[in-house]
């Protein structure tokens, strides 16, 4: 299989120009705690403040606003388990265009509601990405659908990657960036921006152990589907990555740490005492790589992206 490019920098800058007014400039927050546990600087990207609660809102809204007007007007589905399907349907919301979202018949009920919400169509499917990605490309064919990729598309990792172009233009000196991978779309689109200003950043992706399908890729040479997953982050729990996302973290990413659930509800519940953060397992997952031990980046200067902050209500008593 021929390897497609990678997303270049211009084109993440492209994406951030055409996302301004759109998407919320998210906080970069420094962290006392989590500083002195590494003897260095941490500063929290606050992705769980960004608009549907997520950064997935950048590579949607990226995505259909380079698509033809009259193709927009036919409407959109995607498949998500839940951020990216709010993402979605916040962007055709703007777009005055029909949504279609596939979730699983796991996702959480916060999620469900928020895509109802912002006027999606919510269609449950199976309990895995492989089975709502082939039930929305059906329902594509029959309904003359555009599909939005979850993370798979040049132009989502793009919008997704505006998050590490702001990180770096507001704090040049970060040297250590650690980004959750699910599908692997943040992780590249950020990789693509800061490997491209800071040649010499530490670039890290973090996976639950449960889920890990860019390990597993990476082990193989090339996507694998997993067998089975299992982890309380449910947003970073897709069994196979996409070809273009694993490209992206072997050529740009130094290294991929796995953490357990044990250890995401840990940094979950410190992000939500310690921080005032309120953040979802899958968005705690960076946090809980350098909490756990996973990540040892003496006096450096760290980033850790807080990816999302759609939390089930019902988790956070467990949290107190």
């Amino acid at each position: 299989m021929s390897e497609a490019p990678l997303v270049s920098l211009a084109e993440v800058r492209a994406a951030a120009q055409r996302l301004k007014g759109v998407v919320t400039r998210t906080p970069l927050l420094p962290s006392e705690e989590l500083s002195k546990d590494v003897a260095g600087e941490v500063r929290l990207k606050c992705e769980s403040l960004q608009r549907t609660g997520s950064f997935k809102v950048r590579g949607a809204s990226n995505f259909l606003l380079q698509l033809p007007d009259e193709v927009v007007e036919r409407g959109v589905i995607t498949y998500s388990s839940g951020n990216h399907g709010q993402a979605v349907a916040h962007a055709a919301r703007n777009a005055g265009a029909r949504s279609i979202v596939v979730m699983p018949t796991t996702a959480p009920k916060v999620k469900r509601e928020g895509v109802s919400r912002l006027g999606g169509e919510v269609v449950l499917e199976g309990t895995t990405s492989l089975e709502r990605k082939r039930l929305a490309e059906r329902m594509a064919k029959a309904e003359d659908l555009v599909v939005v990729p979850p993370f798979e598309h040049p132009h989502v990792i793009a919008g997704q990657g505006t998050v590490g172009l702001e990180v770096v233009e507001e704090w040049p000196d970060v040297d250590t960036f650690v980004v959750c991978i699910g599908g692997g779309g943040l992780a590249s689109g950020c990789a693509a921006a800061v490997r491209r200003l800071r040649d010499d950043a530490v670039i890290i992706g973090v996976e639950p152990e449960g889920a890990a399908s860019m390990r597993a890729a990476l082990e193989a040479g090339g996507p694998v589907a997993l067998e089975r997953v299992e982890t309380i982050a449910d947003g970073l729990a897709p069994i196979e990555v996409g070809r273009l996302t694993y490209q992206h973290v072997h050529d740009l990413v130094d290294e991929v740490v796995t953490v357990d659930d044990d250890a995401i509800r840990e940094a979950t519940r410190f992000l939500f005492l310690r921080e005032k953060l309120v953040v979802e397992y899958s968005g705690a997952a960076a946090v809980a790589a350098l909490r756990s031990g996973r990540i040892e980046e003496s006096g450096r200067q760290v980033c850790a992206v807080v990816s999302g902050g759609n939390i089930d209500p019902s988790f956070l008593e467990g949290l107190a």
